[in-house]
């Protein structure tokens, strides 16, 4: 079994680079929204 195919995220080719990549930039391009509505509102 492969190691990243376990547990909730339990599909075929989750650790395709792609996947990795796109969700990966996902959640950058998440924290980085968040990180400058704060500052927004912050100042």
């Amino acid at each position: 079994m492969n190691e990243m195919n376990r547990g909730p995220m339990r599909f075929d080719n989750a650790d395709d680079p792609l996947v990795v990549f796109t969700s990966g930039m996902l959640i950058l391009g998440a924290v980085a929204a968040l990180v400058i509505l704060a500052l927004k509102y912050a100042y």
